[in-house]
């Protein structure tokens, strides 16, 4: 377990790595091309590149990122940061490089201290820019503390953590599979995030709940003692003994259990709700056709019934006069037939 751990940790620091290199010649050729068509504007550690069109958008957002320049746990980042802002979506997926995800609204790239985000230009899609630059920042902040020790679920909640997401609980509370299949562990977390955009969001919105349940042990002081003894011991398990007295196994023991318990069951409501809605949509119709036509039957055979003459020979007379108790008269009969009857019965005689 360790092992592919450790493993999946090498793989996807090389990946990140790969995607810095990438980017980083990709920018410097692109401002030697296009150096007098962008704008470039440095306060404190944070440089802002960007076109004319999105010039107040990255002065808002400069703006921003003096003035939130902290982050839960950690110390105080020092590392100068690139901002570059993408005017239109092409240009975005060109800065991102080959290997971004067709999803993303923006990326980190932690070992070159970048960046890129989608300009005013950006669909609804792309979210608030001020919260995706958080949480991008959150990425870099935690990358200079901790390096290449966090795994990519810790990497993505604590940076969804840091700019306070919440609108991810949404994701798990209309995520049927999580009512159905269960929950997965933290191997299978890092996964998800490489199976589509709608595994991504749910990984997304499951690795923020981890995070944040994470930080919730303590709250006087959250993650600082954590990400603390992580840097010195190395070992996420080790750092959650020293600083919570659980295991990184148990921890992630109840993390399924609470978020399945918590999410799981409205997730199950919510859609069969939705599939009751659905039903109702598509049958309602077929039953106040059928209602209607019901009517229409009943009041045809109400009018033929007040048509019918009145006074009509009964067509079963003939065979009913041929019957004795039919005929005039047949009422002494009757009694008689009844008297003996009673005969029969061993009544009393008079």
């Amino acid at each position: 377990m360790r092992r592919a751990r450790s493993v999946r940790r090498r793989a996807w620091s090389v990946t990140r790595r790969a995607w810095s290199a990438w980017f980083f010649g990709f920018l410097l050729a692109a401002q030697r091309t296009t150096l007098h068509a962008q704008r470039s504007t440095q306060i404190g550690r944070f440089t802002v590149v960007c076109y004319p069109a999105d010039e107040k958008l990255g002065s808002a957002l400069l703006a921003r990122a003096l003035t939130t320049d902290s982050f839960p746990g950690l110390p105080r980042p020092s590392e100068r940061v690139l901002i570059a802002i993408a005017p239109d979506r092409r240009r975005f997926r060109q800065w991102a490089g080959p290997g971004a995800p067709e999803w993303g609204a923006a990326l980190a790239f932690p070992d070159t201290r970048r960046i890129v985000m989608q300009g005013r230009g950006a669909s609804s899609d792309a979210g608030n820019p001020f919260e995706v630059l958080r949480h991008e920042l959150a990425h870099l902040a935690l990358h200079e503390y901790l390096g290449d020790l966090p795994p990519r679920w810790f990497d993505e909640g604590y940076a969804s953590y840091a700019a306070r997401e919440l609108n991810r609980n949404d994701v798990l509370a209309a995520n049927f599979a999580l009512a159905v299949r269960g929950m997965p562990t933290f191997d299978e977390l890092d996964d998800l995030f490489g199976e589509g955009a709608t595994s991504a969001q749910a990984a997304y919105a499951l690795a923020y709940r981890a995070v944040d349940d994470m930080a919730s042990i303590d709250p006087s002081r959250g993650l600082a003692l954590l990400l603390r003894n992580w840097k010195q011991t190395g070992s996420l398990d080790r750092a959650l003994r020293a600083s919570y007295g659980t295991t990184l196994a148990s921890f992630e023991h109840d993390w399924q259990q609470r978020t399945r318990r918590r999410y799981g069951g409205l997730a199950l409501f919510s859609d069969i709700t939705v599939a009751s809605l659905i039903f109702l949509v598509l049958v309602a119709p077929l039953y106040v056709a059928r209602r209607r036509r019901d009517r229409r039957r009943m009041a045809a055979l109400v009018a033929a019934d007040a048509a019918e003459p009145q006074g009509e020979p009964d067509a079963l007379a003939p065979f009913l006069n041929a019957v004795p108790e039919h005929r005039a008269g047949g009422t002494d009969g009757a009694t008689e037939s009844s008297g003996s009857d009673d005969g029969q019965r061993g009544g009393p005689g008079v």
